[in-house]
């Protein structure tokens, strides 16, 4: 009864706007102080914090996003589609693929998809309308293709999932590899399929020899560079991820200053920036672990996966209803309050299953894609609007069919774990 009460007074706590953080650290107090009394709540209090915010594997959260930050500033995006277009410009709908191939890109050196989204409505969407690119489809292909740095390593959201579930992150990062290729293949394949449809929505762009595509390629070593200081370190067991994080926020950084983009200014704008989403996500994974010894004491998790176990279904069928909440939460909620909230639920019931927890890390991961760009929340659809001052109503239309396809794919992925499992099982121990 305490339980549900507690429950239902965070969700009123962020029904009316009371910031995730705030509204965790207010229901667990509240439910420690009448589960455990003053001392209980107390104990918690004076230790949780300090223990959660001085976790060795939390510090690769400010850097990853401190490395999104310099990658932005060093301005490689514009590169990468510039590259991309050169060798796809002169197909139908090839803006619109190389958008998903930088985005891709993109993702592999930044795990940020807000900042993915931004960066590729500034620099790939102007290009797109010029050449005279249906508006819906090129803003609906740019939001989409930001949504690949959530999958793609380095990833903040399988960061945050690892450390909430208490698996490996180098394992969650190398499988979010295989399905994040295939999450850009299948927005390609989309943008053909529209294209196809309809082909005045996308004119053929210009034709370039084989010289000035092979040219274009230059700006891709660095991003190499930067990938394997980062995924290439964690799968050769060379670097934990809280170290392949360090040396991929130096390699960023390094990268800029080789693009001369560097100045006082500018580097202050990115710690800034970089600090203030720091602060944000450890803060709310610090009221959470709060939350947490609530839910803990109260022994609810225990008493939901008894009860799904009595349940006469098959365990498909169970996740299958698991995964349409995630997507309805999706529509509704911020994707790190939906991992924090979550993940300590849900993942105990998710082993009591029989599946696997890392695949089932990345199988919501590209559920919360979905969400980043479905109505009324859609956040990386309000970043397109903002930067592409395009209205929100053409966005959301034009990322329907990628919604789609999109879970066609999460199917296909359901339905055969391996594919996210296989690269995970072949790192070096």
């Amino acid at each position: 009864m305490i339980a549900a009460g507690i429950s239902l007074l965070l969700l009123v706590l962020l029904t009316i706007g009371m910031p995730v953080a705030f509204s965790l650290m207010t229901a667990g107090s509240i439910g420690l102080y009448l589960v455990g009394g003053l001392e209980t709540l107390k104990g918690v209090i004076t230790t949780a914090p300090l223990s959660t915010a001085g976790s060795y594997e939390l510090i690769s959260v400010p850097m990853f996003i401190l490395m999104a930050e310099f990658v932005i500033l060093s301005g490689v995006a514009d590169n990468l589609f510039k590259a991309a277009a050169t060798w796809v410009g002169r197909v139908p709908g090839g803006l619109a693929m190389a958008t998903a191939v930088a985005g891709a890109g993109f993702g592999a050196i930044s795990g940020s998809s807000t900042a993915s989204a931004a960066t590729l409505s500034s620099t790939t969407m102007p290009a797109m309308l010029k050449q005279g690119y249906e508006p819906k489809l090129a803003a609906g292909v740019v939001a989409i293709s930001g949504t690949l740095a959530m999958l793609i390593p380095p990833s903040i959201a399988l960061v945050l999932y690892g450390i909430i579930a208490d698996v490996s992150i180098g394992q969650l990062l190398i499988g979010g590899v295989i399905p994040g290729i295939l999450v850009m293949l299948t927005i390609v394949g989309t943008v053909w399929l529209l294209v196809t449809l309809k082909p005045e929505s996308a004119p053929r762009g210009n034709a370039y020899t084989m010289r000035e595509k092979f040219a274009s390629l230059r700006v891709v070593g660095p991003m190499v560079v930067l990938f394997m200081c980062v995924t290439g370190v964690i799968y050769t067991g060379i670097a934990t991820p809280t170290e392949a994080s360090g040396l991929g926020a130096f390699g960023a950084f390094v990268l800029a200053i080789r693009e001369r983009r560097v100045t006082g200014v500018a580097l202050m704008r990115a710690l800034t920036h970089a600090a203030h989403a720091s602060c944000m996500i450890i803060m709310i994974v610090v009221c959470a672990k709060v939350f947490g010894y609530f839910v803990t004491l109260t022994q609810s998790t225990q008493a939901i996966v008894s009860w799904v176990g009595a349940l006469d279904v098959s365990p498909w069928l169970v996740l299958a209803f698991i995964l349409f909440g995630y997507l309805v939460l999706g529509c509704l909620m911020d994707q790190v309050a939906i991992l924090i909230l979550t993940v300590p639920i849900v993942l105990p019931l998710i082993k009591a299953l029989g599946f696997d927890p890392v695949w089932f890390g990345v199988i919501i991961i590209v559920v919360a894609e979905v969400g980043l760009v479905t109505p009324p929340i859609g956040l990386n659809v309000f970043v397109v609007s903002r930067y592409a001052k395009r209205p929100l109503k053409e966005i959301f239309a034009g990322v329907m069919p990628h919604v789609i396809t999109h879970l066609m794919l999460l199917v296909v992925l359901v339905a055969f774990p391996q594919i996210i499992l296989w690269l995970p099982a072949q790192m070096s121990p």
